[in-house]
């Protein structure tokens, strides 16, 4: 047997609450997802300031993959156990299979293979690969605006998912498989996964700041993020929606919006959406007002005393459970208190970090030096504040 052979494969499954962002999440474990590794995000996670470490998700080290493709073209991502570095919990880490196998069939004369989903398929592997689990209820519905289409058109997968994981996924995989090359080892960050201590995981996904490009942006890319960022709220507000998913208690469904929808949203637009994220259906969750304002607060202090950094094109998560404990309650259960609120009622995480740039970088040993603190950021977290603040007081 050669290292990592002989021991249970992990099948990993698309990240089934990703609502933004283009690279393809996926489920390492229940507490730990990856997602393809960027060195400057590697870089900015290896020398995070002690003071953000409360507001970024953990960052639990590095696993090798590569594809693999049996005899039928079914395509599977294998990540080998032995490279596995710095995750806590390693301890007997079995060989990891990324994907499950997808049959590729040669679409109409499309340049790439299609993905067929077989529906029953995934949701059965979901269901057993978490038996009791309720992280991923295959059962409900997600609703969404936007529908998002395969090559042939089809709709099928509506039932299931947030569709903009799937999205994602099917996109990576249609790269992956032109880029087919089995020997080819490609890394992966295994980060914490922040919505697993939720049942119902209600998120939103804000692009932070006014300005989205990256110093090593091309004029073409500069061009274009700028124009993305005047047309939107990203200039007037210095904060976007991204993506977003609420759980309607009323309906059992979740209500789902993704980019372009955040996109073409105006400043009051904006504020009706958020208004809309605290809505479970039946009422307007006022309760999280509080505890989210103060998260973002402390977020702010924070940020504001970063020098030289840079987040751009990061995004801010707003979490919270859409099933309400309401025995805790009833029952006046003591919970652990952090600046008089319980801290699992509502998350704030900053993810993404591509992009940013800092003093010290590693990936980037002469980046574009910035001044002082990121102001776009910080102008997009006080109004952002300001908002939830007029929400709370009723306007």
């Amino acid at each position: 047997l050669g290292p990592g052979e002989g021991r249970a494969a992990v099948l990993l499954q698309p990240f089934v609450h990703q609502v933004g962002g283009h690279a393809s999440m996926l489920t390492y474990d229940e507490h730990t997802i990856c997602k393809p590794l960027v060195s400057q995000e590697l870089s900015f996670y290896e020398s995070l300031p002690l003071a953000m470490r409360q507001f970024t998700p953990q960052y639990k080290g590095i696993v090798s993959v590569h594809l693999k493709k049996d005899s039928l073209g079914n395509l599977t991502l294998i990540a080998s156990p032995e490279s596995c570095g710095r995750l806590d919990s390693a301890g007997d880490d079995p060989a990891v299979t990324l994907w499950h196998k997808r049959r590729w069939t040669g679409s109409g004369g499309s340049e790439h293979g299609l993905v067929k989903w077989s529906h029953s398929q995934v949701t059965k592997s979901f269901k057993d690969s978490c038996p009791g689990k309720k992280l991923l209820r295959t059962d409900l519905q997600y609703h969404t605006d936007s529908l998002l289409e395969d090559a042939n058109g089809n709709q099928t997968e509506r039932k299931s998912y947030n569709p903009w994981g799937l999205h994602c996924h099917r996109q990576h995989l249609n790269r992956m498989s032109s880029k087919h090359n089995e020997n080819k080892l490609q890394q992966f960050l295994l980060l914490e996964n922040v919505v697993s201590k939720y049942s119902y995981p209600c998120i939103l996904d804000l692009k932070m700041g006014t300005r989205q490009h990256g110093d090593d942006a091309s004029e073409e890319k500069k061009a274009r993020h700028i124009k993305k960022c005047e047309q939107s709220t990203s200039a007037s507000l210095g904060v976007r929606i991204c993506g977003m998913q609420v759980y309607q208690a009323d309906t059992g469904h979740f209500l789902c919006k993704d980019k372009y929808y955040g996109r073409k949203l105006s400043p009051e637009g904006f504020r009706q959406t958020l208004r809309q994220f605290l809505c479970n259906g039946n009422q307007m969750r006022t309760d999280l007002l509080e505890p989210i304002i103060l998260r973002l607060k402390a977020l702010l202090s924070v940020i504001r005393k970063q020098s030289s950094y840079r987040f751009y094109s990061s995004s801010l998560l707003i979490i919270y459970d859409g099933q309400e404990h309401k025995e805790s309650v009833d029952h006046h259960l003591p919970f652990p208190k952090t600046h008089g609120t319980n801290p699992s009622r509502v998350d704030v995480r900053m993810i993404d970090f591509a992009h940013t740039t800092f003093k010290g970088s590693k990936s980037n040993p002469n980046p574009t030096l910035h001044d002082g603190p990121d102001q776009g950021y910080i102008f997009g977290l006080e109004n952002l504040i300001k908002i939830l603040q007029n929400l709370s007081e009723g306007k």
